[in-house]
């Protein structure tokens, strides 16, 4: 199946692309795979990951995603 993904701020360094960050690309995922499979395939480290949104709503790691749903990925937000 696939999906497409959004990686913003700092994350879009892991997307492997010479790309803005937000810009989305599509990922093959195999069927019943869970968003923690989608961050682990991307090597994306757990602790640079605060937000998931599948479909413009927040999800939790363990979610199951379908074929053709869109996901946006957050890192914690800092300030100053």
């Amino acid at each position: 199946m696939k999906v497409r993904v959004k990686l913003f701020a700092t994350l879009g360094q892991y997307a492997g692309r010479d790309q803005l960050p937000g810009t989305p690309f599509e990922v093959e995922l195999v069927e019943g795979a869970a968003i923690d499979d989608l961050l682990r395939q991307l090597n994306l480290p757990a602790e640079e990951v605060k937000l998931c949104f599948v479909n413009g709503r927040m999800q939790e790691p363990d979610f199951i995603l379908q074929n053709g749903d869109e996901m946006g990925i957050f890192p914690p937000i800092g300030g100053g």
